[in-house]
């Protein structure tokens, strides 16, 4: 029997029904970047810690008319793009019951080993792209550290930055202080 990988030339092109095909829960996280299948391991513990205090400090700030959510949860711009922030921040108005199509006010990716290079370049580009008003980027190692970018005229610009014990005052989407250091544990 051919899975479905298998049964897959090279050239194709995956599109979002695609994802449907797939056991769900198996551990892995599905995406997809103009067509090409990008599979990822499941987070590790501190990548979780860090997560979960994200995402409790975007709750307790978060106004009603918008909603936190955490991955997985697929955000999909057009029908060659899939992509699961590690967190995200959405306008209660664009959540149906299936995938979100509407621009993100926030998306938030935790560094993890293998996913540095295309958190910080790849997703990077396609945020901007599909435009995603707000950018975090964590990375746990030494600290850990935030730096957040905010979209303008169809770019990201550094707005803050911090690390360790530093108090990082965010406006967007909405106004919110993250200690990189009270996120671990």
């Amino acid at each position: 029997m051919t899975t479905m990988l298998e049964q897959r030339r090279a050239h194709d092109a995956w599109t979002v029904d695609d994802l449907d095909q797939f056991e769900e829960n198996d551990g892995n996280r599905y995406e997809l970047v103009d067509g090409i299948l990008v599979v990822s391991p499941s987070p590790r513990p501190t990548h979780q810690w860090i997560s979960r205090g994200l995402f409790r400090a975007l709750d307790r700030a978060c106004p009603a008319e918008l909603e936190v959510f955490y991955a997985p949860l697929d955000w999909q711009p057009n029908q060659r793009n899939s992509l699961q922030p590690d967190l995200l921040v959405v306008a209660r108005k664009d959540v149906g019951d299936g995938p979100l199509t509407k621009p993100l006010r926030l998306a938030v990716e935790i560094l993890s080993p293998s996913s540095r290079l295309y958190d910080t370049k790849v997703k990077f580009a396609k945020y901007a792209e599909g435009g995603v008003a707000s950018y975090w980027i964590v990375d746990p190692e030494g600290g850990p550290s935030i730096v957040a970018y905010g979209l303008v005229d169809g770019e990201y610009v550094e707005v803050a930055r911090g690390s360790g014990d530093d108090e990082v005052r965010l406006t967007q989407p909405y106004p919110v202080t993250v200690v990189p250091s009270a996120l671990v544990g």
